[in-house]
């Protein structure tokens, strides 16, 4: 029989009969991560290769009603202060260093910040950060940088730095080519790097780099070295990238033909980054 899946591969956007807030085991945040839905609709900006959300299944509910996001979140988040989420089926097992709410996140099924009001759910999720004591638990935006360049976000990440934000920006790709490969979409690669240079030259940001096999083959050293040469562009302009995380797919892409790499190849890319002076981090698919 097949293993079950691990925690980390639980990564389902439906929790009971929420819309928009959903909890999970994080390989990268090491422990409860409750996670905002901003695209129920399933429409982004990127075409991922890698991508998990299933668009081939249509989405029940298109746009955010912000009052039910805030009562679902205000619901999950004292479960989860008081510890009743463990005791739910999906939860009994998490191991009792992960038993802890570590962060909120901005994720879901497309880019968060192209919401129109980015700014606002930002803040109406700090308040209710606030009202439930919860100052140690970070707020993290996962994000592929696209959409930095607006006003409407660039408050948003105003309000994240002054309520324990953090941004993961996505780097994956070295050269135009491969980046138009990978996240099949037709936002400028010049773009993107703009967006994280200026976003990083303001606060630290962090790195997320997915590498996997596509048809069998894994990224190019070329390939790598000139996402090497990126990472140091963006640092020689005064960007901060306090930490790159290195990782690969833990569960089903949007194409078959991407596969996972072995830590071993994962641990290899990430000591290339520490050799360039960076700080990184290796989660397996496992």
């Amino acid at each position: 029989m097949p293993e079950p899946p691990s925690l980390h591969q639980l990564h389902s956007r439906q929790f009971e009969t929420n819309r928009y807030v959903y909890p999970v085991i994080s390989r990268r945040s090491r422990g409860l991560s409750v996670g905002i839905n901003l695209n129920p609709d399933k429409i982004c900006n990127f075409d991922c290769i890698y991508c998990q959300v299933d668009r081939t299944v249509p989405s029940t509910t298109r746009s955010v009603d912000l009052p039910v996001l805030l009562r679902e979140l205000d619901e999950l988040l004292a479960d989860a202060a008081s510890g009743a989420i463990f005791e739910h089926p999906k939860f009994r097992l998490t191991p009792p260093d992960r038993r802890r709410i570590n962060d909120i996140a901005f994720a879901g099924d497309g880019e968060p910040t192209t919401h129109r009001e980015f700014d606002r759910v930002v803040a109406e999720v700090a308040a209710a950060k606030a009202r439930h004591h919860l100052t140690q638990v970070k707020l993290v935006l996962i994000t592929n940088a696209s959409m930095f360049h607006r006003p409407v976000v660039r408050r948003g990440l105003e309000l994240l730095d002054h309520n324990q934000g953090e941004i993961w920006a996505k780097l994956e790709a070295g050269t135009a080519a491969y980046y138009e490969q990978i996240d099949r979409t037709s936002i400028p690669f010049r773009q993107i790097l703009e967006n994280i240079t200026a976003a990083a030259q303001v606060r630290p940001l962090v790195i997320q780099a997915l590498f996997m096999r596509v048809a069998g083959a894994a990224p190019p050293d070329s390939e790598l070295a000139e996402w090497i040469r990126r990472l140091e562009e963006i640092r020689a302009a005064g960007g901060q990238l306090s930490l790159i995380q290195v990782y690969t797919v833990a569960r089903r892409p949007a194409e078959e033909f991407v596969t996972s790499l072995s830590d071993e190849e994962l641990e290899a890319i990430a000591q290339r980054a520490r050799e360039a002076g960076f700080a990184a981090e290796v989660f397996g698919a496992a």
